[in-house]
């Protein structure tokens, strides 16, 4: 299996599996988008309280030249070792939720 497969079944796998442990704990729509030809991997929570609509990115996840980008984790997982642990070494996980300055102090890529 190549590098990319592999990433991509990653991402898909860990989306899916705390998609369904929100469906168990929560009344809210959870919403999965997997856009596997651009690469575009997100969870979202949405959801009414009274007349106010609630947009949620719970997950944002992108392939791009080659390393996951996380671009968005509200949650207290720590899916950047939860990805090492499947097997995506560190230098191919860039938190690009970081500033591309304060990315360099992280224990991850860059960019």
């Amino acid at each position: 299996m190549d590098k990319l497969t592999h990433y991509r079944e990653c991402v898909q796998r860990l989306i899916q599996e705390y998609a369904q442990v929100c469906h168990l704990d929560t009344t809210e729509e959870v919403e999965v988008i997997l856009d596997k030809e651009r690469d575009h991997y997100l969870l979202l929570e949405l959801n009414w309280e009274d007349d106010k609509y609630h947009y949620y990115p719970i997950f944002h996840l992108d392939l791009k030249k080659g390393k996951i980008w996380i671009q968005q984790n509200n949650t207290e997982r720590r899916i950047a070792h939860e990805l090492v642990e499947m097997g995506v070494p560190k230098e191919d996980i860039v938190l690009g939720f970081q500033s591309p300055y304060r990315r360099q102090f992280t224990e991850f890529a860059a960019g």
